[in-house]
C-alpha cells in the first residue's frame, strides 16, 4: 500500500529507509504589486511567506533568495530569481526584487523562499 501524496515523512527518512536530502526552501505565495492608490511599482513584488506572521520574523528572511519556477513549451523549467529586500506592514509580508519583474499571471502563484544565503 503507497502512502497519499500529501504525506510527509516526519525524521526525513522515505518510505524505502534512504536518507532524503534535507528541504532548502519555505513556500510563499505572490500577492501582487507594490502599489499606492493610483500607481502600481511592477519591479517590487510582495510575497507572503508560509510560517512568517511578524516583522520580527522577516528579520531571518531578508537577503534570502527566492525563485519563481514556471515550466516552458518544450517542457524544460525556467527560473526567475530575487531576493527579499524589505518587510511590508506587520503581518509578515515581504517584498521582493526580481532579475525580471514578474508576469501578472503569477499573481496567487508559488515561489520558492530559499534558506541560503544565510546571514547567521
Amino acid at each position: 500500500t503507497r502512502f497519499p501524496f500529501s504525506y510527509r515523512f516526519t525524521s526525513g527518512q522515505t518510505m524505502a529507509g534512504e536518507k532524503r536530502a534535507p528541504r532548502l526552501h519555505v513556500d510563499g505565495a505572490i500577492l501582487g504589486y507594490k502599489r499606492g492608490l493610483r500607481n502600481q511599482h511592477n519591479s517590487v513584488s510582495l510575497i507572503k511567506i508560509k510560517g512568517c506572521d511578524s516583522k520580527e520574523d522577516v528579520d531571518f528572511y531578508l537577503g534570502k533568495k527566492v525563485a519563481f519556477i514556471t515550466k516552458a513549451a518544450d517542457g524544460a523549467f525556467r527560473v526567475n530569481w530575487g531576493k527579499v529586500c524589505r518587510h511590508h506592514g506587520g503581518n509578515g509580508v515581504v517584498r521582493c526584487r526580481f532579475r525580471r519583474d514578474l508576469p501578472p499571471q503569477s499573481i496567487g502563484g508559488r515561489v520558492r523562499v530559499m534558506l541560503y544565503p544565510s546571514r547567521v
